[in-house]
């Protein structure tokens, strides 16, 4: 009895205390204390028999993930340190602070205001260090467009210690992307491109490059989030990584765990400087297509569509009878652009181009932009509640920006020459807006283009919904449900019609004074 005792307490106390193999905690916990008893009398020496496992030391226990440390040696000679130098003029006339003799700060404040003494304010060298990585044995360089932005001189600095002087071969202040040229004397090791698309949340990802100046530093985290927006440019779709990214790994790589740049480090949030965990790449699905350009042309030659979107809300999608609220609005289409043929008109949802999903309106600009000039593409747009198949030929994105700023300023040269007068009687208030002819009288109180047709809003109660959608005096109503309207009266009959259709909101087309378009909702009360 006492050695069946001493055993079932000895198996008890060996599977609390985790030393029994793994198979023998599972019988321990799963069988009723009475089998064990019996199985104890019937075989009360068999523990005592058999010899004792081992117990391993926990230092023999693997801990963390595999090491990366074949990875990193490898590709360390690939990342480089950018420096940067800018001859500035200082304009600060006021002396350099005095500090005591010997102090410890005095060789920092003799270099930091070294050459701003003197009369007038003389020039002053200006330093910065950044990151980047080489993409081409013969010498090309990736970067941050920021590291390199206004700098005099450009030098990379590698890991064996040798340096370069780095030639600028392109940039894009779109996606902050920069390409450098150096000129070596042998092949250098370079880093070839992956694929971002494949990279998943939670994937294992190495960010490599020269945090505060203290050279090639290596850290590791996974993917965050992916297709992040952080209002930085037109295009942004970037990777998160909790990978420890600081100050100077601007323009260094982001690799995947084959050893291919998934990212260009390019941004971070932090109320400190330092990392916290939240920092952003431009994924290669993005970047190697604008390297691909500034390597051949030295510039970026993008796709241009030629219209101005807007998103669709849940109202405005609700107003034009969409079951969900997804795709580009068009609010309006520029002169002499590559849809001016009215292929595609304003009042039009974009919801696919060239098979590709617009989801929402931020997904178009970038498709259109990473698709080449010249190509034509199909365009899936809704049109009065029905799908529409239209074909385009895309025009370059470059030529368009000088066309619609062009554009633009004809209308303000238009619009400035118009003199003050008072405006006409107004009509009747509809939906917190009074409205009046759009006639000369007002074109010229408002200062109205000659090319805006409709009917003009003389005055907005500020407690109404049409205020709440910054409707102001000047606006001229183009459009009201894709109908257009071209007096006070029209307005008033289209109302009437959306409310005997027990429709919630009326979609509205504004024109502001320049004949800039927009769409909005307003409650119909």
């Amino acid at each position: 009895m006492g050695t069946r005792v001493l055993a079932t307490t000895l198996s008890a106390l060996l599977a609390s205390t985790g030393m029994l193999p793994a198979t023998a905690r599972a019988q321990a916990q799963i069988q009723p204390p009475d089998q064990a008893q019996v199985q104890a009398q019937v075989q009360p020496q068999k523990l005592a028999q058999q010899p004792q496992t081992p117990l391993q030391s926990p230092l023999q226990v693997p801990q963390g993930p595999q090491s990366v440390a074949d990875l990193a040696e490898r590709l360390l000679g690939a990342v480089v340190n950018i420096s940067t130098s800018q001859n500035v003029k200082s304009d600060d006339d006021a002396p350099a602070p005095q500090v005591p003799e010997g102090s410890p700060f005095q060789d920092f404040f003799d270099e930091f205001f070294k050459g701003e003494e003197g009369e007038g304010g003389s020039p002053r060298t200006v330093n910065s260090l950044g990151s980047g990585f080489v993409i081409d044995p013969t010498g090309f360089i990736v970067t941050n467009n920021h590291v390199i932005e206004g700098a005099d001189d450009i030098e990379a600095n590698f890991a064996d210690g040798s340096k370069l002087k780095a030639k600028l071969v392109g940039v894009d202040s779109k996606t902050d992307l920069a390409l450098l040229k150096v000129e070596p004397k042998s092949p250098l090791v370079a880093v070839p491109f992956g694929d971002s698309r494949q990279m998943r949340i939670g994937d294992w990802v190495m960010a490599i490059g020269n945090p505060f100046g203290l050279g090639g530093s290596v850290s590791v985290g996974i993917i965050s989030a992916r297709g992040r927006n952080i209002n930085a440019g037109p295009y942004d779709n970037f990777i998160q990584t909790d990978a420890a990214i600081n100050r100077g790994n601007s323009g260094g790589p982001l690799f995947n765990m084959k050893g291919e740049v998934i990212g260009i480090n390019t941004a971070i949030i932090s109320p400190s400087g330092g990392s916290i965990g939240i920092g952003f790449s431009v994924p290669t699905e993005l970047a190697e297509n604008v390297i691909m350009q500034l390597r051949e042309f030295g510039e970026t030659r993008r796709g241009w569509l030629g219209v101005r979107i807007q998103p669709v809300t849940d109202d405005i999608a609700e107003s034009l009878g969409m079951a969900t609220a997804k795709g580009a609005l068009v609010a309006g289409v520029i002169k002499d652009g590559p849809v001016d043929n009215g292929v595609i008109k304003t009042g039009d949802v974009i919801v696919r181009f060239d098979g590709k999903e617009v989801d929402e309106m931020r997904d178009l600009p970038r498709v259109v932009a990473e698709s080449p000039v010249g190509k034509a593409v199909d365009v899936v747009v809704i049109r009065d509640g029905k799908e529409v198949n239209v074909k385009v030929t895309l025009g370059r994105l470059e030529d368009g920006e000088k066309l619609a700023e062009n554009e633009a300023q004809s209308d303000e040269d238009k619009g400035s020459d118009k003199s003050q007068a008072e405006p006409g009687k107004p009509a009747p208030v509809i939906l917190g807006m009074t409205l009046g002819a759009l006639d000369e009288a007002a074109r010229k109180t408002y200062s109205i283009v000659d090319t805006v047709k409709g009917v003009v809003v003389t005055a907005v109660d500020e407690t109404s919904a049409a205020a709440e959608r910054r409707i102001q005096a000047g606006d001229v109503i183009v459009e009201i449900g894709q109908e257009a309207v071209s007096s006070p009266e029209d307005v008033s009959k289209r109302i009437a019609e959306l409310k005997s259709q027990d429709r919630r909101n009326a979609l509205l087309m504004i024109a502001d004074k320049t004949g800039a378009l927009r769409f909005v909702t307003v409650r119909i009360e």
